[in-house]
């Protein structure tokens, strides 16, 4: 059956009513995943101001987004070649955060983020689970309201993408020119997992803090406590998880000493610390 074909069309709408009924913002999309509806500003002259929807017209991509049905049917019926819908990520009530484990060529995302949640200690729960056409997968989250999370690709590591605010997910159901879309089984009935919260200081951009009176910085005192509660077999990678936290949030320079003084009364050397310190720093501090 042709991608385009009618049938393929209505199940796309049909799908996006579903997601829309529980509270996902939907847009539809053409068979190349992009938004399916031109920007009706695409003949204004150079330099007007960008326009996210206020002029009340279809056409914006993601800014589109709705939960509304009726406004959900006017969208596709302005669309009739829409063979999917995406699904706007960071707007409430989930605040969706997606994760693209790509699998094309040798890249295996799924064992990269194995690694990035044993080095990280962090657990990904149960969650929402897209198959993608190219034997990839999509990993719904569900972040907080006050942190708005960037899209990225492959900044964590090759072949895992983040979708964040202002990105959108291919919606299960939703058929492309390379296949569709569809939910894993198990998992169709699970709502978005709360993003774990070491992955969101990973994917979410560093929040300065201000140092606390007469101590050290904010937050501070809590990586130092979570590396000196260290057991033996734990006290490098905890040393090194809070330096990169300590680092993510502009408080490397401060803390180093600190950190490397509650390693060495775990057992560390200094030598070992320090090493594990400067390991940390060259991992967060972008090129």
């Amino acid at each position: 059956m042709a991608i385009s074909s009618r049938q393929t069309a209505t199940l796309a709408l049909a799908h996006a009513l579903s997601a829309a009924e529980h509270g996902l913002p939907v847009i539809p999309l053409s068979p190349t995943k992009l938004p399916a509806l031109r920007s009706p500003h695409h003949d204004d002259v150079p330099g007007t101001p960008r326009c996210r929807g206020e002029c009340g017209r279809p056409g914006h991509g993601v800014h589109d987004a709705t939960t509304d049905p009726a406004r959900v049917r006017a969208l596709f019926a302005a669309a009739p070649w829409a063979t999917g819908y995406g699904i706007a990520c960071g707007r409430p009530p989930y605040h969706l955060i997606g994760v693209d484990l790509d699998t094309k060529g040798e890249t295996d995302a799924g064992a990269a983020l194995r690694e990035l949640a044993l080095r990280h200690l962090f657990t990904l729960p149960p969650t929402v689970t897209v198959l993608t056409p190219s034997g990839g997968r999509h990993l719904w989250l569900s972040g907080p309201a006050d942190v708005v999370v960037p899209n990225s690709a492959s900044r964590l590591a090759p072949g895992i993408d983040i979708r964040g605010t202002g990105g959108y997910l291919v919606g299960p159901g939703s058929v492309t020119a390379h296949g569709a879309y569809r939910l894993a089984e198990g998992t169709g009935r699970l709502p978005p997992a709360r993003c774990p919260n070491a992955l969101l200081a990973l994917i979410a951009p560093p929040r300065h803090t201000r140092p606390a009176p007469g101590g050290h910085p904010a937050g501070g005192a809590g990586l130092i406590h979570f590396v000196l509660a260290a057991h033996e077999g734990q006290r490098n990678t905890r040393l090194f998880w809070a330096a990169c936290r300590a680092y993510e949030n502009g408080l490397g320079d401060a803390l180093a000493e600190p950190l490397v003084t509650a390693a060495v009364r775990t057992g560390l050397t200094p030598e070992e610390a320090r090493a594990t310190v400067a390991s940390a720093a060259r991992l967060t501090t972008p090129a």
